[in-house]
């Protein structure tokens, strides 16, 4: 076989060259263009050919590197084009350029919250949003006429059913979660609730008609209140760091005696008194008590052997001591801006 019967030969092969992926594109590409490849052998031969035959000769392997060249060429135009469509085809595909999120303040904090109490043996416990009046007031040693329960602070719902109208409302504060966990499980108990709750007030930068709780139960055998004390100063300590001061105020709730609420020092001043404690020292974080036994005896738990504390926290009231944020609306508003602010915290 002459040579020109050969570059005859791979220009008909040429012409039924196929390839679908460019793994394969690239696999001819070396067969026939590369060095090694089926013409640079020919290129090699083409000194043997005699002086008459050369400019003929030239042509055809001129030619035949040409149309494989063309053919490698059209063959990647191709595939890249099947790509394309098929990319425009997916409506599910995430816009370009992707960009990645940012976990929201709010579960940064409340992450963090549960982290510390988690290393403390406390577990997670959750509940229904939408609740009975009697897990969030009832058994919580609400008064039948406490002003909670008045429909400018809660956002009731009626329900009739069976000719029987029953409220059903958006949970004010966690304690309902708390209300259930003791129903159904017998002491010792150590939960945190973390969640959201919702209360009838005029939107502000100060107040919000939904926000986010952590409260925390412990309840057993000779639980006193420097137990409480202990704990609450530990989480302080922890999430605000380990200079911080706490002190304890007399305070009430329905459903803990005696109650308190917990100052900590200023982590801004240090508690020498500047505009963000409003020159004080100090700053109020959670409220807490020793859980009265009028709400164990409601919830099925003997107030004459077992004793607890619990204690409630503003989730949005740490943040706020953290990053201080000046207006609580910024939390629900969903502006990327904002929560770009908080990317190096995550």
């Amino acid at each position: 076989m002459t040579i020109l019967d050969k570059i005859e030969e791979l220009l008909e092969e040429i012409k039924h060259l196929e390839a679908s992926t460019p793994e394969e594109i690239e696999a001819l590409r070396l067969k026939y263009l590369s060095k090694k490849g089926e013409i640079n052998r020919l290129m090699a031969d083409f000194r043997t050919v005699p002086p008459e035959s050369k400019k003929q000769v030239g042509l055809k392997l001129n030619e035949l590197k040409f149309q494989a060249q063309e053919k490698i060429n059209f063959l990647k135009e191709k595939c890249q084009t099947l790509e394309t469509q098929d990319d425009s085809l997916d409506l599910t595909r995430t816009p370009y350029p992707i960009e990645l999120g940012t976990r929201h303040p709010l579960s940064i904090v409340k992450n963090e919250i549960i982290d510390i109490f988690s290393r403390m043996g406390f577990t997670l416990a959750d509940g229904p949003e939408v609740e009975d009046d009697a897990h969030v007031f009832t058994k919580m040693n609400f008064a039948a006429d406490h002003p909670a329960r008045d429909m400018q602070d809660t956002f009731f719902i009626e329900i009739s059913e069976q000719d029987v109208t029953r409220n059903i409302l958006l949970r004010s504060h966690t304690s309902s979660v708390q209300a259930r966990v003791m129903e159904t499980t017998q002491p010792p108990i150590r939960v945190i609730c973390p969640g959201r709750v919702f209360r009838n007030e005029a939107i502000t930068a100060r107040a919000h008609c939904f926000f986010h709780q952590v409260e925390g139960l412990y309840i057993d055998k000779d639980v006193s209140f420097t137990d409480l004390k202990q704990v609450l100063l530990t989480f302080a300590r922890e999430l605000f760091g380990p200079d911080t001061q706490i002190r304890l105020r007399p305070s009430y709730f329905p459903f803990t005696e005696p109650s308190a609420e917990m100052d900590i020092s200023c982590h801004i001043c240090g508690g020498k008194g500047c505009g963000f404690c409003k020159h004080t020292g100090w700053v109020e974080i959670l409220g807490c008590g020793m859980v009265d036994p009028n709400v164990l005896e409601l919830c099925g738990i003997d107030s004459k052997i077992y004793s607890g504390y619990a204690f409630g926290l503003g989730i949005e009231r740490i943040t706020n001591l953290k990053y201080h944020v000046a207006d609580l609306r910024m939390f629900s508003e969903n502006d990327v801006r904002f929560l770009k602010e908080f990317e190096a915290a995550n």
